[in-house]
C-alpha cells in the first residue's frame, strides 16, 4: 500500500507541478501580451507625435511660402506702380517740350510774319523796264 501512496503523492506532486507550470505560462502570456499591447501603443503616439510634427512644419513651411509671396506681390506692385509713375512724368515732360516747341514755333513764325509786312517790297525791275530793258510803252 505504500507504494501505493508513493504513486499518489508522486502523481498529486507531479499535478501540483503542472498547475504551478501551468500558472506560471500563464502568466508569462499574459505579461508577454500586456508588454506587446503597451509596445505597440508606444508605437503608435510616437507615430501620430511624428505625423503631428511634420504637419506642423509643413504648416509652417506653407505659411513662410505664403509670407515671402505675399512680399514678393507688394514688391513687384510698387515697382510697377514707380514705373507708372515714372511714365507719367516722362509723358509730361514730353507734352511740356513739345508745347515749348509749338510755343517757340509760334513766336518765329509771327516774328517772321510781322518782319514780312513791314520789309519793303522789292521793285519789280522798276518802271516798266522787264529785266532792265525797255519794252516799249503802249497807249491807248
Amino acid at each position: 500500500m505504500n507504494i501505493q501512496l508513493d504513486k499518489m503523492k508522486q502523481k498529486q506532486e507531479c499535478e501540483r507541478r503542472k498547475r504551478i507550470a501551468e500558472e506560471k505560462h500563464k502568466e508569462w502570456a499574459q505579461k508577454k501580451r500586456e508588454e506587446e499591447r503597451r509596445e505597440r501603443e508606444r508605437k503608435l503616439s510616437k507615430e501620430m507625435a511624428e505625423k503631428a510634427t511634420r504637419e506642423l512644419e509643413k504648416m509652417q513651411l506653407q505659411e513662410k511660402a505664403e509670407v515671402k509671396y505675399k512680399e514678393w506681390l507688394k514688391k513687384k506692385r510698387a515697382e510697377e506702380a514707380e514705373k507708372k509713375k515714372k511714365e507719367k512724368e516722362k509723358e509730361k515732360e514730353r507734352e511740356a517740350e513739345l508745347q515749348e516747341k509749338k510755343a517757340r514755333s509760334e513766336k518765329v513764325f509771327k516774328e517772321w510774319l510781322h518782319n514780312a509786312r513791314n520789309k519793303p517790297r522789292p521793285v519789280l525791275n522798276g518802271y516798266g523796264f522787264p529785266h532792265g530793258n525797255s519794252t516799249g510803252l503802249y497807249f491807248y
